[in-house]
């Protein structure tokens, strides 16, 4: 398996949660076959998101979109607080 694990802090969560969901397109023309969104139970004001992929090329595709077009533009990434982490793992075993 395949996960984009995606970290970064936000300003509010529902604000946060509206712009993903306008990606949801984008994620399934990206081939997101599973995701999870966490927080930490101490910090309401960050997210942790696992995107499942099934490749290496089209994990890091995503992540390249992410990086130049909705990191890139506030109105896409209205509650974006700060740098997001985005990292690409595969299982270990």
């Amino acid at each position: 398996m395949v996960t984009l694990n995606i970290q970064h802090a936000i300003s509010d969560y529902e604000t946060w949660r509206s712009a993903f969901d306008r990606f949801d397109s984008a994620r399934n023309q990206a081939g997101v076959t599973g995701l999870r969104i966490r927080q930490p139970v101490d910090d309401s004001r960050y997210v942790v998101v696992d995107l499942e992929f099934p490749t290496v090329e089209r994990a890091e595709g995503f992540l390249g979109f992410l990086r130049q077009v909705v990191w890139a533009a506030p109105e896409y990434s209205p509650a974006l607080v700060g740098s997001p982490t985005g990292r690409v793992l595969i299982d270990a075993d």
